[in-house]
């Protein structure tokens, strides 16, 4: 992904003017998917708050601001706007949850990834194996997977937790890199990215969301699969656009715009624009495949499908105001 001094001016040249990263990131961004929320958000707001409590999660340190920054239960509406009360619900659980487990297994194994081994073995054992937790992170997966259990069918729930394990094992891969003397290649990059993106586990909840199950030539259509991984790609990538600034000050790897950043060692809006052209190609090839499966697809596949479109148009819309990314705001440089 090297350039000439001449490429990169060409590539310069191609970024619309803007005031801030986010007006950049709205420039170029292809976004096909309508802004849309649950009226069942608030409820959800408040039902986030007490689980923490529940789960004692809300006296771990530092948890309660993160989760005012992060505002899980708004990913949810937005990701998730036709979702009942109960799926709503478990939709922004799950998604605290994940936030606290991803600053934790960070902070943890920043500079030493064999320290998150204990938490990451805990949360395979409690996955794999029903195991009781021993922490409150624990303790919280575990009653995350008892709700699981409870609202999907055993196939549905058997499937989140394989996707949850995957995802457990993605923070360590992104430890080693972070870890690693040697700056991540952008293949790598995005490997570890597609990993670390916790979205696939909420795909299950997707299907329990809909009329009955999918069938199996439904589920595993090869076209089907490729839809969970377009979409999964570009619902974590676009963060990745609106957390460059922080995450660059931080010294995070395992972003997409700062892979194009030291691949091509150019500014970084130029960074950004060449990942959103990586994220409009993503979006614009689910829409041609969701377009050629659709005609064959019961009811129940298309609310699946429509489920997975929601986290890209969900992820976009919560970036462009979450606290957490309040540096997109900041003038351009």
């Amino acid at each position: 992904m090297s350039t000439t001094h001449e490429e990169r001016a060409a590539l310069a040249q191609d970024v619309i003017p803007a005031t801030t990263l986010a007006d950049l990131i709205d420039a170029h961004l292809y976004m096909p998917f309508p802004f849309r929320r649950n009226p069942h958000e608030p409820a959800a707001a408040a039902g986030v708050d007490q689980w923490l409590r529940a789960t004692g999660l809300s006296e771990e340190p530092g948890v309660s601001a993160m989760i005012s920054h992060t505002r899980p239960a708004e990913l949810a509406s937005y990701n998730s706007p036709d979702a009942d009360p109960g799926v709503l619900q478990l939709v922004a659980h799950q998604i605290a949850y994940q936030f606290v487990f991803d600053d934790r297994a960070e902070e943890v194994g920043r500079h030493r990834p064999g320290q998150l081994l204990p938490m990451l073995c805990e949360s395979i054992a409690i996955l794999r194996d029903g195991a009781p937790p021993g922490t409150p992170l624990g303790a919280a997966l575990s009653d995350l997977y008892r709700q699981i259990r409870e609202r999907c069918t055993p196939a549905q729930a058997a499937r989140w937790a394989w996707k949850s394990r995957e995802y457990v094992h993605g923070l360590l891969y992104e430890a080693v890199a972070q870890a690693h003397p040697s700056p991540v290649r952008a293949g790598l990059c995005t490997s570890i990215r597609s990993l670390t993106a916790g979205v696939e586990p909420f795909y299950p909840l997707c299907e329990a969301a809909q009329p009955c199950e999918l069938t199996p030539g439904e589920l595993h259509h090869p076209l089907m699969q490729r839809l969970s991984r377009l979409s999964a790609d570009a619902a974590v990538w676009i963060p990745d656009l609106f957390s460059a600034v922080k995450e660059q000050r931080s010294g995070e790897m395992i972003n997409l715009a700062l892979a194009y950043q030291r691949a091509h060692q150019c500014p970084l809006p130029v960074a950004v624009t060449l990942a959103i052209q990586q994220i409009n190609r993503t979006i614009r090839e689910f829409e041609r495949l969701y377009d050629e499966i659709k005609p064959g697809l019961s009811p129940s596949g298309v609310g699946y499908v429509e489920g997975m479109a929601g986290w890209i148009r969900g992820c976009y819309y919560w970036s462009r105001t979450v606290p957490r990314y309040a540096d997109a705001a900041a003038p351009v440089g």
